[in-house]
């Protein structure tokens, strides 16, 4: 696949994750994609940071989105290759202090597989 659409999926991923829309962000991923966040293992200990398909991932995105109502991603770059692109980005939330935070997107076939969260 080329570089542009794994830079369209990104761009697409922020659209929706920022507009808190659940299936368009869930419809980016394949049905067995897994997903590795810091604050999944913070949030979820028992999961050690790694969660496991589509149902998983909804659940994961629905309490961040039910808890964290102005949850907002602010892109700084986008770096893409042939099957990867790592995002840098800065979590926002209303009466939290911004976060640094870069994230690695596996794509295969137009799907993100993996994904992988690094916090500054």
């Amino acid at each position: 696949m080329p570089v542009n659409k794994n830079l369209f999926i990104a761009h697409r991923w922020f659209d929706a994750f920022n507009a808190h829309n659940l299936e368009q962000l869930l419809a980016l991923y394949d049905d067995n994609a897994e997903h590795f966040s810091p604050k999944l293992k913070i949030r979820k200990p028992e999961t050690d940071g790694l969660i496991k398909g589509k149902n998983a991932l909804r659940d994961w995105w629905q309490d961040a989105f039910d808890r964290l109502p102005t949850l907002n991603y602010k892109v700084t770059s986008l770096t893409g290759n042939e099957n990867r692109v790592f995002m840098e980005y800065i979590r926002k939330v209303e009466s939290e202090e911004d976060m640094l935070v870069a994230e690695v997107l596996e794509i295969k076939d137009g799907k993100i597989v993996f994904s992988r969260v690094y916090h500054g």
